[in-house]
């Protein structure tokens, strides 16, 4: 591992770099309210209204579910061993204390604001655990697992002290804008691009040429010549649409998701500051910020 210091080089001394921070925080730190009209002097606009600051969880459950391509659990495209794998995926969701449902709730958000599948929002519970924070030893890094290259490729600040990788705001802008070349460039079939998104989109193309197939009639299990690991690719995030369908049904999770969340909104962190005073100055949790980043 490089002795670079990640996060902090990457979102509080870039020149641009980018915090993801929740709503309430924001508006408790720009003291929202007393900037507002008061509601006892009417008439007043909508637009004037303050943008909600928090949903509830079971409505950032109910997009993602609206937003599948395939709403329905395929238990024979998966396997009893993926699903076990990813058993804990339903339980974290629901733990109060875990950051990772206000971070599902953005990419879930960012993803349908582009018109795509919301299967996609599931390749960071295999690609990071969904964590920000998360790197590989071989290289990839961040809630999306990019290599440098990859990341450069797709506009993610990438100099000497920043590594936009590392924040949720600037990898899943550029994720959702590879999948969305990924998504047109394979018809509109949300497996074939999850493919191209671990393998890269030319072995793909490539397979699907040897096969004399495009992406219309072609199936995964059709291509030759790929990785096992591109192929269990759809398996895993099959497994994990089939494990929080599951546990919506049984109840469990619906009633644990039954609670506030905050929104996610990036913020620029002025050049040369600090997150802790930056934080600080804000009356803010900077260990919060610093976990969704």
């Amino acid at each position: 591992m490089s002795g670079r210091r990640r996060w902090p080089a990457a979102l509080a001394l870039a020149v641009s770099g980018t915090l993801v921070i929740s709503a309430p925080l924001l508006a408790q730190a720009s003291n929202l309210p007393a900037l507002l009209p008061s509601l006892a002097q009417p008439p007043y606009q909508a637009t004037q209204l303050p943008q909600p600051t928090t949903r509830n969880g079971q409505e950032i459950f109910r997009q993602f579910r609206e937003g599948l391509a395939q709403p329905q659990c395929d238990s024979s495209a998966t396997s009893e061993r993926w699903k076990q794998h990813f058993r804990h995926a339903a339980s974290r969701m629901s733990e109060h204390d875990d950051n990772l449902l206000p971070l599902f709730g953005y990419v879930v958000d960012q993803l349908r604001a582009e018109g795509l599948p919301t299967e996609f929002a599931l390749i960071p519970f295999v690609e990071s655990g969904y964590r920000p924070d998360a790197r590989s030893n071989a290289g990839p890094a961040g809630l999306w697992q990019f290599i440098a290259n990859t990341a450069r490729n797709h506009k993610v600040p990438m100099s000497q002290g920043v590594d936009g990788r590392y924040s949720a705001s600037e990898s899943t802008t550029a994720a959702v804008r590879y999948l969305k070349t990924l998504y047109g460039m394979f018809g509109g079939r949300w497996e074939l691009a999850v493919m191209g998104y671990n393998a890269g989109e030319y072995r793909i193309l490539q397979a699907l040429r040897r096969q004399g197939l495009n992406a219309g009639n072609a199936s995964p299990e059709q291509l030759s010549g790929l990785s096992p690991v591109t192929y269990s690719y759809v398996e895993k995030l099959h497994a994990l649409s089939c494990v929080l369908e599951e546990a919506a049904d049984n109840g469990n999770l619906m009633a644990r998701l039954d609670r506030e969340v905050p929104y996610l909104a990036p913020y620029q962190l002025p050049a040369g500051t600090s997150l802790q005073r930056w934080a600080d100055a804000r009356d803010l949790d900077a260990d919060k910020v610093a976990r969704l980043n």
